[in-house]
């Protein structure tokens, strides 16, 4: 009570001075509450009096941890070693009706000190409270006793307690939802909100884990200052942030407006929600470690990519990793961990963060790769960005994502902030990824649509100059720039055109068709105008809508390949002249038909190209040809730098059944990921042809294998002596056992047939998740169909493989229509199964 008040205990004295408090005496935040919460223990000291031993009054919960908010209840505990029952309740009596009489909400309890174990060992809310016990009056022996008692009860009931509390924290969030998605959050009992802060101080004063310090307490504070002026801007004791309050509450706290003071309340909670994921985690892993698992030994790390291993279910870097010279690690430690379903690799990225070198601008072909990957991984892509946006990765890829964290969005359809529907619809943009032919497109147009939104004026237009400066930095090309940027520009297009214009008039489809400029952009508009409803909430998008869009999108696509007919013939010629074989791979196959046997070339950055045929001769060319960055492990032989993405490959042999799959089940079993491939046949001598398999691959870790290992293991697959089905079902067995389940969530896999895809054979397109072993399990059930590839163009993109299988029948003629569909309706099934 401030000096000259009066009697200290008089109720009118203590609402006078509080009042005086809370209006001008004390500066918001931490001082005002550090105030108010002297002021009331003062005067409930006063009101407690002389009570001799034996009695003590303390403040649990929220009030024992000062954080007395204007308007907050009164949590107390009136604790005696069980002195006279009418003593006891008179003295309650005596502390509890003034504060009844002021109107102040009271949340109270008399106990003895065995009382209030067995209350606690009974409820958990009350032992979290009592966790917050602090003494206000009488005896400070007997509120030190049943403090030290109750951290001494948590701390050895730990592991059955937190198992409890986190089921608690759970359920809370199933029913008040994420506090940095809400519109009207509840500060107090949303997720990420001031509950969860309160649930991660338990768990660190169980000594069992800890939660990530940066940030947290500013965090917390800035929660407990927008309650403190909701409760004295609307004079009610709320934890709701309703609409109506919120430019009120905005400018109580110096904001510009309420999208600024949303902005704010959904990064504190964000980083409150980062910390009880890491928490929780941590004490997921400190409990299992203590459980006894039988035949438990050394700890096994498992290889998941170049750099990055699974070790006890988390995702870690390799020993061999060098995160200081590695840009592209912390992109693929995030791609590896979404694309297995595993935990976000949260003590990685942050030491990623911390060390690792900036991207280089453009960014090199790997990194692109696995950026598509991570956002093609499904659902498990939403908690690894969330980690990588509060180690401050994702804003220093992208600088543009600033404008949009945390953005509010106060349409009603909306269902999240700016970011996380981005994300969101990434998520379900790739569900779509087989009905485009540029998945990796469709994905980096997903997450970039309203990137505009933090701009001023319309963000479509804004987003479109985002976005080509974005995709130009991210190493795409001057026509795949253009594709995103009219995708971005137009997203809205389809569905305001379907829902809002006669799509019988010749103008409404011209005016589209015009906009969007070709096939490809119209296809990656479908996806993601879909993508794009589903994303923002169940009222964005019905069978009606959808229709609509479908109609158009088919006027639309009539009209664009009327228009592009003409010029398909002249693409296919210069295609076909670009594709022809190179001077050394014919060389390679004269060598081949010479042999008999397989001849292969194995080209790495900065060596001349390394070779072996059936004699068991090996040896270089003497070129040294460098061909860019990849992602391999370690540099080559006296060179410092990071290797090339793609390795060259070449395999020639002569023509015979099952060199496809034989091939390809052989890289498989080297743990080489096929980034391209090309196979065609020529006749180098006009003796007979011989098959030529041009691949672009990488080592999935370690280094790449030798030459004369590669074309021995070849050379067994094809005469059968090595079992390749067999190797690659054990492999994969073990990587599913051991290291998560890659492409979890991936839609399934969809084969067509292209109409008017070639005069000289039927082409069979492949969309599906890559994946070690896909390539050979193609060429697998083409050969059992007992169709002969003629040639192929297999392609990556991101996690999406992308392949093109021009196949004849026995009389090199291509397949009669209804032979086709069914080839590819058997293919699919093979694939899916």
């Amino acid at each position: 009570m401030t000096p000259g008040s009066g009697d200290p205990g008089d109720p009118g004295n203590y609402a006078a001075a509080r009042l005086r408090l809370l209006d001008r005496e004390a500066r918001p935040g931490p001082p005002r509450r550090r105030a108010l919460s002297g002021l009331t223990d003062a005067w409930l000291a006063s009101l407690l009096g002389d009570a001799g031993e034996g009695v003590a009054l303390v403040a649990v919960g929220g009030y024992g941890r000062g954080e007395l908010s204007p308007r907050s209840d009164l949590d107390l505990l009136l604790l005696h070693t069980g002195r006279d029952t009418r003593e006891v309740a008179a003295l309650a009596d005596r502390l509890w009706y003034p504060v009844w009489d002021l109107g102040i909400a009271l949340d109270h309890s008399v106990r003895t000190p065995g009382e209030a174990e067995r209350a606690a060992a009974g409820d958990l809310r009350v032992q979290l409270g009592l966790l917050d016990a602090r003494h206000v009056a009488g005896d400070p022996e007997l509120t030190a006793a049943l403090r030290t008692r109750m951290l001494a009860r948590w701390r050895t009931g730990a592991h059955r307690l937190l198992p409890e509390l986190r089921e608690a924290v759970r359920e809370r969030a199933r029913r008040h939802g994420e506090l940095r998605f809400l519109l009207e959050p509840d500060l107090k009992e949303a997720r990420g909100g001031l509950r969860d802060a309160t649930a991660l101080r338990a768990v660190a004063a169980s000594w069992l884990a800890d939660a990530p310090r940066e940030g947290l307490d500013e965090a917390h504070r800035t929660l407990l200052n927008v309650r403190d002026a909701l409760h004295l801007g609307t004079g009610r004791a709320t934890d709701r942030l309703a609409l109506q309050d919120q430019d009120q509450i905005a400018a109580a706290l110096a904001l510009p407006d309420a999208d600024a003071l949303l902005r704010r309340v959904y990064e504190a909670a964000r980083v409150i929600s980062y910390a009880c994921d890491v928490t929780w985690r941590e004490v997921d892993r400190v409990l299992s470690a203590r459980r006894p698992r039988p035949g438990r030994g050394r700890r096994a790390r498992t290889p998941l990519a170049e750099g990055v291993v699974v070790q006890d279910g988390e995702v870690v870097l390799a020993r061999t990793a060098h995160p200081e010279r590695d840009p592209v690690l912390p992109l693929r430690v995030a791609a590896a961990a979404a694309q297995a379903g595993l935990p976000p690799p949260r003590p990685a990225l942050r030491r990623l963060a911390a060390v690792a070198p900036p991207l280089p601008v453009p960014w090199p072909a790997e990194a692109r790769e696995e950026f598509v990957t991570l956002l093609g991984a499904g659902e498990a892509a939403v908690g690894v960005w969330e980690a990588l946006e509060a180690e401050g990765l994702v804003t220093a890829w992208l600088p543009e994502w600033e404008w949009v964290r945390c953005r509010p969005q106060r349409n009603p359809v909306h269902r999240w902030t700016v970011d996380r529907h981005l994300i969101e619809t990434a998520v379900r943009a790739g569900a779509y990824v087989r009905r485009v032919r540029r998945p990796d497109l469709l994905l980096v147009a997903a997450l970039l649509h309203d990137i505009g939104k933090g701009r001023p004026g319309d963000h479509s237009v804004a987003g479109e100059a985002a976005v080509r400066g974005l995709a130009a930095r991210m190493g795409f090309d001057a026509a795949d720039t253009a594709t995103l940027a009219t995708v971005v520009r137009h997203h809205l297009l389809l569905a305001e055109t379907a829902t809002r214009r006669d799509l019988d008039d010749p103008a409404t489809v011209r005016t589209v068709a015009d906009a969007v400029g070709g096939a490809g952009a119209l296809e990656l508009l479908h996806a993601l105008t879909e993508a794009d409803a589903l994303a923002t909430g169940p009222a964005a998008w019905s069978a009606w809508r959808a229709g609509l869009v479908a109609d158009l999108v088919r006027r639309t696509g009539a009209v664009l390949a009327g228009e592009a007919a003409g010029a398909a013939e002249a693409v296919g010629e210069r295609e076909r002249s670009a594709s022809r074989p190179t001077a050394g791979a014919e060389r390679l196959a004269v060598e081949a038909w010479r042999t008999g046997g397989p001849v292969l070339s194995l080209r790495t950055r900065a060596e001349a190209p390394a070779w072996a045929d059936p004699t068991g001769r090996t040896g270089r060319t003497g070129r040294t040809d460098r061909q860019g960055p990849t992602g391999l492990a370690g540099p080559a032989e006296g060179d410092t730098g990071p290797e090339p993405v793609g390795v060259e490959l070449l395999v020639a042999l002569p023509d015979r059944p099952g060199v496809l799959p034989a091939a390809a089940g052989v890289l498989a079993l080297h743990r080489l990921t096929v980034r391209a491939a090309d196979l065609r046949t020529v006749d180098p001598l006009g003796e007979g042809r011989v098959l030529l398999l041009s691949w672009r691959v990488a080592a999935e870790y370690g280094s790449l294998p030798q030459a004369a290992r590669l074309r021995a293991d070849l050379a067994r697959a094809l005469e059968g002596s090595l079992d390749v089905p067999a190797r690659l079902a054990e492999r994969e067995r073990a990587h599913l056992g051991r290291a998560g389940r890659r492409g979890a969530g991936a839609p399934p896999p969809k084969v067509t047939v292209a109409p008017a895809g070639s005069r000289l054979a039927t082409v069979i397109e492949v969309r599906a998740q890559d994946a070690p072993g896909l390539l050979y399990r193609i060429g697998r059930a083409l050969e059992d169909a007992g169709v002969t590839v003629r040639s192929a163009r297999v392609g990556t993109l991101g996690a999406n493989a992308v392949d093109a299988f021009y196949v004849t029948g026995p009389d090199g003629a291509p397949l009669p229509p209804r032979e086709a569909a069914c080839l590819a309706a058997e293919l699919e099934r093979a694939l899916g199964g």
